[in-house]
């Protein structure tokens, strides 16, 4: 009896989790309105360093909000942003603190814009979700 109760526990935990997963990352969640959010975005990504060059046409980023921090994680072997920190344009767009032709990441719910240079390094995003 002790080892039924047991095993409904768990499985209600796993469903109860998988649920709040599930609603709390929706594709219509906007990174704007929450202080957390994790959203994957999908389209072109490419990133440059010397004679190291990554293109992929089918690539994604996954954007990972806690408080007003970004952190970007590309696939493709394509290194991440992070800790970057963005204020509001418009009602439901942010952009990145300092934004201007060399460091430009601009994201809503729907669609990420990349075209960042540092140290040498180039990413590049047109994505959506």
């Amino acid at each position: 009896m002790k080892n039924t109760l047991k095993r409904i526990g768990m499985v209600l935990a796993g469903c109860s989790i998988i649920a709040f997963v599930s609603l709390s990352c929706s594709k219509d969640d906007d990174p704007t309105d929450n202080d957390l959010f994790v959203g994957k975005y999908k389209g072109h990504i490419t990133y440059t360093e010397g004679e190291t060059h990554i293109d992929a046409e089918n690539g994604n980023v996954e954007v990972v909000k806690i408080g007003k921090d970004y952190n970007f994680i590309f696939s493709d072997k394509i290194p991440n942003l992070t800790g970057v920190k963005f204020e509001k344009d418009g009602e439901n767009t942010v952009i990145n603190i300092g934004s201007d032709e060399a460091h430009l990441i601009k994201i809503d719910a729907n669609t990420l814009i990349i075209a960042y240079a540092k140290d040498g390094k180039i990413w590049s995003a047109n994505c959506s979700r």
